[in-house]
């Protein structure tokens, strides 16, 4: 067969299934997957049988306007055919607009964009050393970074170095000397290890991966103000707690503090692949011309769906739907661990960023939604995590109720 006309219906017509190609030329660091989605529309996803789903995954928290949203297809698909890529030896108009209003949402600052949660976060890292030689006059003596227990900053080396969990960092050692961490919503541990060779203090304004934990209005203010006595940099990793997934743009804003920098990505693109990292004035200038870039960074194509999304916030008043649709869904969920104490341990959460605490492992529960039309992604702590796209409706919410407590009432849990 001629490779120039090989087509993916060739490929499906000569491999007897998805699974089968995967088990054969897919690396094995995933475990294996249930099902193969091809298609989605708004809330819902379609598997290669023709089983439709109501999607409360949206890709670990990145498609904010769940699935194929018009007006986002229509956007990308112009800059698709006007220009994609330019690097960063060129300006684009996109990567500009879309500064602009990242800014305009969160304050006085400068933009940096890279591919995605991780990458930002390494930023935030550099950033961080670049403080500690402003601060101490040289390199090596303020360097230290704290981060929370149980947090989730990505799997880079820099990211596996301040995310404390041993299934993230085993077999990886030695990573980067200088990540020390301490209790979420404890601020005196934080207190009790910072020090003249802290260059900053990284945290998520809510724990994702690490089970839908919040950090405290006080705590976040408490950290603030002990970086401000230490001279530490506080930066926020908002990759997942970010883009309205709380009703508002970000997590953090809630509590009024301005941090010195911010890492998003995941939601930012509707599920096209971009990450930013939002710097506050005063440390911008730390970035000089060679200290840091990125090839894919910012490029007209990413920064288009990012653009879009932010277009569909304000046209379709997502971040007001969040703030109702995510109160009325917590409030619902708590009335039903009322009815399964046995089973629920806790409801936490904020807006479309909810977990619902199990007294056991999760995955049964988790196994037993995907059976019935639902699917969710689990998180630490024996958490089943609900991610719904910021778009889900009050009906579709509902629905996702109905099928959990279908699951409850039916599933033995050990």
């Amino acid at each position: 067969m001629d490779p120039q006309t090989f087509s993916h219906s060739d490929s499906r017509a000569v491999e007897t299934s998805t699974a089968a190609i995967y088990d054969q030329y897919v690396l094995k660091n995933y475990a294996a997957a249930p099902l193969a989605l091809t298609k989605g529309e708004g809330s819902y996803v379609w598997d290669e049988k023709g089983q439709r789903y109501l999607d409360f995954t949206s890709g670990i928290a990145v498609c904010t306007l769940g699935h194929c949203h018009p007006a986002w297809v229509e956007v990308i698909t112009q800059q698709a055919r006007e220009l994609i890529h330019v690097s960063n030896l060129y300006r684009n108009q996109n990567q500009a607009f879309l500064a602009k209003k990242l800014v305009e949402r969160i304050g006085p600052g400068r933009m940096f964009f890279c591919n995605s949660g991780t990458e930002a976060n390494e930023m935030l890292l550099k950033l961080s050393r670049l403080h500690g030689v402003k601060q101490s006059g040289e390199e090596g003596k303020r360097y230290k970074v704290i981060t929370a227990e149980n947090s989730f900053h990505g799997r880079t080396f820099g990211g596996m170095s301040v995310t404390p969990q041993e299934k993230i960092q085993s077999g990886f050692r030695p990573l980067l000397p200088g990540c020390l961490t301490a209790k979420i919503n404890d601020l005196e541990s934080f207190e009790k290890v910072i020090d003249e060779t802290t260059a900053a203090v990284l945290i998520e304004p809510i724990q994702g991966e690490g089970g839908i934990t919040p950090c405290t209005m006080e705590f976040l203010v408490g950290l603030r103000d002990l970086c401000n006595r230490k001279g530490a940099l506080l930066l926020l990793d908002e990759v997942q707690s970010g883009i309205g997934r709380t009703g508002e743009f970000l997590a953090s804003q809630s509590s009024g503090i301005i941090p010195d920098g911010i890492a998003m990505a995941k939601g930012l693109g509707g599920g096209f692949p971009i990450g930013a990292v939002w710097i506050r004035e005063d440390s911008a200038d730390l970035f000089q011309p060679g200290s840091h870039g990125s090839t894919f960074g910012g490029t007209p194509l990413s920064c288009a769906a990012a653009l879009a999304v932010l277009d569909v916030f304000d046209k379709e008043s997502v971040l007001e739907n969040v703030k109702i649709n995510g109160s009325y869904m917590i409030e619902v969920l708590e009335k039903l661990s009322h009815e399964y104490p046995e089973k629920i341990k806790d409801i936490r959460g904020r807006g479309f960023m909810i977990g619902i605490q199990m007294r056991s492992d999760p995955t049964p529960v988790v196994d037993a939604l995907r059976e019935i039309g639902l699917l969710v992604p689990a998180a630490g702590g024996n958490v089943v995590r609900l991610l719904p796209p910021l778009i889900a409706s009050r009906k579709e919410i509902d629905e996702a109720i109905t099928l959990i407590r279908t699951v409850l009432k039916n599933l033995e849990l050990k």
